[in-house]
């Protein structure tokens, strides 16, 4: 049985909170990128970028990663061939940018490894930061988020599970044992 413990109205806060952080850290907006891994992150991102657009006063870019080949947890055997990202999932430049990279959960860390690997084959950027909508803890890898909406501390046999409007006909965030 899956537990409510963030409704709609708590992360649209969250984000909010997230996207004044990302103004004052980096002293506006100015050569601030977005990307969100697929496939939430990227609404993530899309939200954090209008409500950008409504504080700023500026379009900002948005794109979308997937990681898929860049997994450290796929068989050799799967694919033959060497991880490649699609030169179209980034129709900007990323080199010298600020790049936040979004992601709606932050768990063991190896989602973001495998996530900077993709961006670094798509160019240098000048920083990255990364924004999460949640963090549960029990990192495998010394990665940390800059911007953390929801700090929710689980177990290992709890799982979290993000919903946004756009895919799942809701906003909100439930936490459920896992059997």
């Amino acid at each position: 049985m899956a537990k409510e413990i963030v409704d709609a109205l708590a992360m649209k806060r969250a984000l909010t909170r997230m996207t004044y952080e990302i103004i004052e850290k980096n002293k506006g907006i100015e050569n601030v990128v977005l990307v969100g891994i697929k496939t939430r992150g990227v609404y993530l991102a899309q939200r954090i970028a209008e409500r950008l657009k409504q504080l700023e006063g500026a379009d900002i870019s948005v794109g979308e990663l997937d990681i898929s080949l860049y997994r450290d947890d796929r068989h050799t055997t799967e694919l033959k061939q060497e991880p490649v990202v699609k030169n179209a999932q980034l129709d900007f430049d990323i080199n010298d940018k600020q790049v936040i990279l979004i992601d709606d959960v932050l768990f063991t860390g190896r989602t973001i490894r495998a996530a900077l690997d993709a961006l670094m084959d798509q160019g240098r950027p000048q920083k990255i930061n990364l924004a999460v909508l949640v963090d549960r803890g029990h990192r495998e890898l010394p990665i940390r988020a800059d911007f953390v909406g929801k700090n929710i501390p689980t177990a290992m046999d709890e799982q979290v599970s993000v919903y946004v409007e756009e895919i799942d006909g809701k906003d909100g965030i439930d936490l459920k044992k896992l059997a």
